[in-house]
């Protein structure tokens, strides 16, 4: 069953048009993240979601019924905002119960919901506290508290750990994993951070200029994006983009006038012709002797840990290389690389994916 599906939504602004022409599907159950650079029109879709934007046109149904027209409450949709929105003069038993009193439930009920949700999210001990005494973790699992304690069918994450520190990110990951997996329930999860969208989703969209860039798992992101602009925004490190030339009709891809490496099948177009060769750094690796290489002279070394990332000069092109961190590299060597190329993709001059790309083993 489709939880949520939006049909051609458009929304304007005056002369701004934030979304354009949006169509999507979300079955029950599933974990979406929509994430893209800031302004690209995810907020405002999650917010038209939950009822808190009118839309230019188009049409929003919610568990098979339309629900366009209807008020925010109608929509059984519930939401939680990145600035935590906590009444600072109630405590937290109060803040999560707030939303069911308000729908007149009754007390019991209300006693046994916010009990469940505090026990679900760890914060038992704090419900008699006031925000001001919690931390901001603390904080930002009542404002998830005071959503799921509703039965909803949609839950909508607006960017909510934009304000913890890189620590508490990552533990907050943990927790809504584990909640979404305990609820199963449909999340619809809003973020800049390309890391919360890998770690989080099962299903990424990802929008830029108001229009959908790109939709799929994780992976399909990652390994085959649809174009540079999805290649470059997933990756930390980012991937390298070298200026190439196929030649000898499309079978060996020219980085210099002097270098050249072998097409692997699938992976570039077969023609001869000017691209763009996207390369993760993790796909180069230092060559084994008589393997088809390139030649690279260090610029920069920086130490991660166990590995390096190394900034080579490929002629005029940089490349960076993630490296074993014992690889005794050192800036100004000369080294030859070697290239995964079936993992690597390709772009024409407007950025669109050519040619094919192999999948990880």
């Amino acid at each position: 069953m489709a939880d949520l599906e939006l049909a051609n939504i458009d929304k304007h602004y005056g002369a701004v048009h934030a979304v354009r022409d949006v169509s999507l599907t979300v079955q029950s159950g599933a974990f979406v993240v929509l994430v893209g650079p800031s302004g690209c029109g995810k907020s405002t879709l999650l917010r038209a979601i939950a009822g808190l934007e009118d839309i230019t046109s188009g049409d929003i149904r919610i568990g098979g019924r339309s629900v366009t027209r209807l008020a925010p409450r109608a929509r059984n949709v519930a939401m939680v905002f990145q600035s935590y929105a906590l009444y600072p003069y109630l405590t937290v038993y109060e803040n999560i119960a707030f939303g069911l009193r308000a729908r007149g439930e009754t007390e019991a009920h209300i006693d046994e919901r916010v009990r469940w949700a505090a026990d679900t999210l760890s914060i038992a001990d704090y419900l008699e506290r006031h925000p001001r005494e919690l931390s901001g973790g603390q904080r930002q699992r009542v404002a998830i508290g005071r959503a799921i304690v509703r039965e909803a069918d949609l839950y909508l994450f607006d960017e909510p750990l934009s304000n913890l520190d890189a620590k508490l990110r990552d533990g907050m990951r943990e927790e809504l994993k584990r909640l979404h997996a305990r609820l199963g329930r449909t999340f619809i999860y809003v973020t800049h951070d390309q890391i919360e969208a890998m770690t989080l989703a099962d299903r990424i969209v990802l929008l830029r200029h108001g229009v959908i860039e790109q939709d799929g798992t994780p992976l399909e992101l990652f390994e085959k994006p649809a174009s540079r602009f999805v290649a470059g925004f997933l990756g930390s490190p980012p991937m390298n983009m070298l200026d190439v030339t196929m030649v000898d009709g499309g079978t060996m891809i020219r980085i210099s006038d002097d270098q050249m490496l072998p097409n692997a099948d699938g992976a570039a177009p077969r023609a001869d012709g000017a691209c763009i060769w996207g390369v993760r750094p993790e796909h180069v690796r230092l060559a084994a002797a008589g393997e088809p290489s390139l030649e690279a002279k260090v610029d920069v070394v920086q130490p991660t840990g166990s590995r390096i990332l190394a900034t080579v000069l490929v002629g005029d092109q940089k490349l960076t290389a993630e490296l074993d961190a014992h690889s005794g590299v050192e800036t100004g060597q000369r080294i030859a690389l070697a290239v995964a190329t079936p993992r690597t993709v390709f772009f024409d001059a407007e950025g669109r994916r050519v040619g094919g790309a192999a999948p990880a083993d």
